[in-house]
C-alpha cells in the first residue's frame, strides 16, 4: 500500500520522503506548540505551526537528498575503481605491482 501526499507525490517509493514528511510534522508540532506556550495566540500558533512544517520539510528535503547524491557518487566511484582493478591486475598498469629494474627504463 502506497500513501501519496497531497495526491501526487508518492511516499514510499520517492526517496527522502517520508522522512522529510515525519520530521516536518515534528518540526510543526514543536515550533505551533512552542509558539501557543510562549504567547497564547491559537491562530498565530497554527501559522507558526505550518511554516515551520513546510521549513523543516524542505530543510531536510535537500539535506537528505544533497547526501543521497553524494552517496551515489562515492558509490560511482567505488564501482568504477573496483572495475579498473580487476581490469588492470596484473599488467604493467596495476599501480600495486612493483617495478623491476628493466621495466622502469622502459617507461
Amino acid at each position: 500500500q502506497s500513501f501519496k501526499l497531497l495526491g501526487f507525490l508518492d511516499v514510499r517509493s520517492v526517496p527522502c520522503a517520508r522522512e522529510s514528511v515525519l520530521y516536518g510534522s515534528l518540526g510543526s508540532l514543536v515550533l505551533g506548540l512552542g509558539h501557543f506556550l510562549a504567547t497564547s495566540r491559537v491562530r498565530r500558533s497554527c501559522d507558526c505551526a505550518v511554516g515551520g512544517f513546510i521549513c523543516t520539510m524542505l530543510g531536510y528535503w535537500f539535506y537528505c537528498r544533497y547526501n543521497l547524491v553524494q552517496q551515489r557518487i562515492r558509490q560511482r566511484m567505488l564501482k568504477e575503481g573496483m572495475r579498473n582493478r580487476i581490469l588492470f591486475e596484473g599488467s604493467y598498469l596495476d599501480p600495486e605491482k612493483e617495478q623491476t629494474g628493466n621495466e622502469r627504463r622502459d617507461s
